[in-house]
């Protein structure tokens, strides 16, 4: 079995009330922290806002995913990516998995989950930065010359047309 890097992290959910036409409560990301454990809990509740934390979701670093991790570091904000999901019961979001990899949090929107970001704290994001210089290197580009300049008399010239 191969051991993968791993942080684990808590996450913050927030519900304000709205005054809108379709709806009367949003809900966002609030933000992710350092793993605090227990259960889910309120963190604070009054008339217009309610925070719920949610503790024990992981984040692990692959290396299929590196070019995800270095297009997150080298990014202004580097950011944790949650997918949210809905409780049928209560109808409240809860976060489903988190990612630290662009790509692979572009794969769940494409596969339409609701994904929010939030920026990582400043020790997760040194410590994917670690990892990033260690494990990836990116691939040189390579020149092509454009297909559209070998033109249509050319290739059939190529291919022995004849005429």
């Amino acid at each position: 079995m191969i051991e993968r890097p791993t942080q684990r992290l808590s996450v913050i959910l927030q519900r304000e009330a709205v005054s809108g036409r379709w709806e009367s409560e949003r809900w966002d990301l609030l933000g992710v922290v350092p793993d605090v454990g227990g259960e889910a809990r309120t963190l604070l509740e009054d008339a217009s806002i309610l925070q719920r934390i949610h503790p024990g979701y992981e984040v692990a670093l692959f290396r299929d995913e590196a070019e995800g991790y270095f297009l997150n570091v080298t990014s202004e904000e580097p950011s944790v990516f949650v997918s949210l999901r809905v409780d049928e019961a209560s109808g409240d979001p809860y976060p489903f998995q988190a990612t630290l990899s662009y790509n692979e949090a572009a794969r769940w929107m494409d596969s339409n989950e609701r994904v929010e970001r939030a920026l990582a704290w400043p020790e997760l994001a040194a410590w994917m930065g670690t990892w990033v210089e260690a494990n990836y290197k990116p691939e040189p580009k390579k020149r092509q010359r454009p297909r559209s300049f070998e033109g249509k008399e050319g290739r059939l010239r190529k291919e022995g047309n004849g005429t």
